[in-house]
């Protein structure tokens, strides 16, 4: 069976661990050249699990420096390689500028270049909005929206030299977004807005680099993992999706082929989108859009707009559900 990534270099945040992991094992499948960018952090950001001593081979960047390898980035790399795959560890910070260059660079002079950038790298700080405090808001934001620019700036660097040089790469970014971001989950007045913004940074993004062959796309799964496990418990996120027998519709490895396909030249022309996936459903979001409005030729009065925002509101489609889908009106 023909292999989609064959020979394609693909980097992958937060790969160490649950969708990152399995996203990382599919492209070693389909023939990639895979670097596992992991810091072995707890589900918060703190904390950090060392390998004793990294196996033959890994490094933590292309210059040789770096903080150990990570226990999870390491065990990744050791799974592609008894898939017969190649694949390097990386432990850097992805939220760090010079962290995010040198996690870019080992792409490069590992591997010789780069063509795939998965944007996973995430940590949960759930608060209600009364009790979070700003170090909370701010390490939450800071490991997902910078933590998805950083890497993505610096690879855009690198393709628009390639560009220019006249060799132009079908490069793909595929980022990470949430229901969270797009539709809302209690709790998360840092992990939402978070989110909300990488589906829109996607968005500008893909506008901008495609003049250089590279397309970017969001995704937002849902499935079991370190993150996610105490929102399925709470309730926050619902648990129900179809599922045959013997099928897991919360299984990380149900996600991956989305990735992968993105990330394969067979995705060319999808740029600009994003993606839902759970289980064995796969969904398009369409994003903000316009509804009905009033108009006239002047100022609104406030006391005119009393009189009319209320039925302009019920014109309106309702925000929809976490699911995505928007409720139906009652008749």
């Amino acid at each position: 069976m023909e292999q989609l990534c064959k020979g394609r270099v693909v980097v992958i945040t937060g790969a160490g661990r649950g969708l990152g992991r399995a996203y990382a094992l599919e492209f070693a499948r389909q023939g990639a050249k895979v670097v596992v960018n992991d810091l072995g952090t707890q589900s918060d950001g703190t904390g950090i699990m060392s390998a004793a001593r990294p196996p033959e081979g890994a490094h933590t960047a292309a210059e040789g420096g770096g903080a150990p390898v990570s226990a999870p980035a390491q065990q990744v790399v050791a799974e592609i390689r008894a898939l017969g795959g190649e694949a390097v560890a990386n432990t850097d910070d992805v939220s760090d500028w010079e962290g995010a260059r040198r996690l870019i660079q080992t792409a490069i002079t590992t591997f010789g270049a780069l063509d795939v950038l998965v944007n996973n790298a995430g940590i949960l700080r759930d608060k209600a909005l009364v009790n979070m405090d700003i170090a909370d808001f701010d390490a939450v934001i800071r490991v997902h929206l910078r933590g998805t620019f950083a890497p993505m700036r610096h690879a855009a660097m690198y393709w628009r030299g390639q560009a220019k040089a006249g060799r132009q790469r079908m490069a793909r970014v595929i980022n990470t977004s949430s229901s969270s971001g797009l539709y809302g989950i209690v709790g998360q007045t840092n992990y939402g807005p978070a989110k909300a913004g990488i589906a829109n940074m996607s968005i500008v993004a893909a506008r901008e680099l495609e003049r250089y062959g590279v397309t970017v796309n969001a995704i937002y799964p849902t499935a079991m993992s370190r993150l996610t496990e105490d929102l399925f418990k709470s309730g926050r996120l619902d648990p129900k999706a179809r599922g045959g027998p013997g099928f897991d519709p919360l299984d990380a490895a149900n996600v991956a082929p989305l990735v992968v396909w993105l990330g394969s030249v067979s995705s060319q022309g999808v740029t600009g989108r994003v993606f839902g996936a759970k289980g064995g459903r796969i969904t398009v979001a369409e994003g903000w859009h316009a509804g009905p409005h009033i108009e006239k030729q002047g100022r609104w009065s406030v006391s005119e707009l009393a009189q009319r925002l209320p039925d302009l509101v019920r014109r309106a489609a309702p925000n929809a559900e976490l699911s995505g889908e928007i409720p139906m009106a009652e008749a």
